[in-house]
């Protein structure tokens, strides 16, 4: 079956269940291709209170008993542990562990090849930790469920595309560690990322690490040592990449078009020019991985969680680019 998107709810406690069935409401979203992995009590749940239309809940065993229809919500049930102890909008070892059920089902379906990409919504660390699984975020998750070893986070929207060296740790440790394999295994996967997303000769830039991309050695030798010869390199291999760019105009011309994709080079060089210019309809993406994994670029929102006020864009631009891409 083509273009099957499996959906994690992420962190029950969180914004999670809401988005995921506000996003399955849409005009964009009624009746495609999709199948839920969580706890149908949960999602029940948000639709008793009325925190989102109502929706008929299918609970499904196999990706071939689902129906595909407006108004139905194809549902492979992941029960919670303790819905008597449940709290909502708190941190809690069995909402991180479902969070977890959750990734790991869809996961082995799509290695089967029965879904075609998977878009998650968001979890929480703590409490993917207390849960006893102990990994920085969804992308470590994945890149070890799927035995993936060079992978990287990339942030997506329609007129900024961001690719990350580094992502969850801190900027000392990235300093101490960044090294020119990286940059260039980073800078292929972003190439083939973009290839496989249907840009037939992506432009790459590459941001520098220092103000002003180093100033030929005059504010730090990072340019000079690792990301130059980085360049150099993967040029001579076709792939069309440029830089070190300076990273405090790199972004603003990707945006308008100059260059497809940046390669940042740690968490926040990267997420804050994105977030700023897309907070709503960015998409996280793990690329490297034998499948396309889509997420809604934002945090699980445990102060607003169960109230309604969760706005479902970002989720609805993660399922849709999923469908995009698993269909390219």
């Amino acid at each position: 079956m083509k273009g099957v998107i499996g959906i994690t709810m992420g962190d029950p406690a969180g914004i999670g269940p809401e988005i995921i069935l506000k996003a399955l409401n849409t005009d964009s979203l009624s009746g495609t291709n999709c199948v839920v992995f969580g706890s149908v009590e949960i999602l029940k749940s948000i639709i008793d209170k009325k925190l989102a239309s109502p929706q008929e809940l299918k609970i499904i065993t196999s990706i071939s008993d689902a129906i595909f229809a407006p108004g139905i919500v194809n549902v492979i049930d992941v029960p919670l542990e303790d819905m008597e102890h449940f709290e909502i909008g708190k941190v809690q070892a069995q909402a991180g562990d479902l969070a977890y059920r959750c990734i790991k089902q869809a996961t082995e379906l799509a290695l089967k090849g029965e879904i075609n990409a998977i878009a998650t919504a968001p979890l929480n660390k703590e409490a993917l930790h207390l849960g006893g699984h102990h990994y920085p975020g969804h992308t470590e998750l994945l890149a070890k469920l799927t035995d993936t070893k060079d992978y990287a986070m990339v942030l997506y929207t329609d007129t900024l595309r961001v690719i990350h060296v580094t992502t969850h740790i801190a900027l000392l440790k990235f300093l101490q560690t960044l090294n020119k394999t990286r940059v260039n295994t980073v800078i292929d996967i972003a190439d083939k990322f973009m290839r496989k997303a249907g840009f037939a000769n992506p432009r790459i830039a590459v941001a520098g690490v220092n103000p002003h991309a180093g100033e030929n050695g005059l504010f730090g030798h990072e340019e000079l040592e690792i990301l130059n010869p980085s360049i150099a390199e993967m040029r001579e291999q076709g792939v069309d990449v440029y830089g070190p760019c300076p990273p405090d105009t790199v972004f603003l011309q990707a945006s308008q078009g100059q260059y497809d994709i940046v390669v940042a080079m740690y968490h926040d060089q990267g997420h804050i020019p994105l977030k700023l210019m897309g907070f709503y309809d960015g998409v996280n993406i793990t690329a490297g991985l034998p499948f396309f994994r889509t997420s809604a670029d934002h945090g699980t929102a445990f102060d607003i969680a169960w109230t309604g006020k969760a706005n479902p864009e970002s989720m609805v631009k993660s399922v849709e680019l999923a469908v995009k891409l698993s269909t390219i």
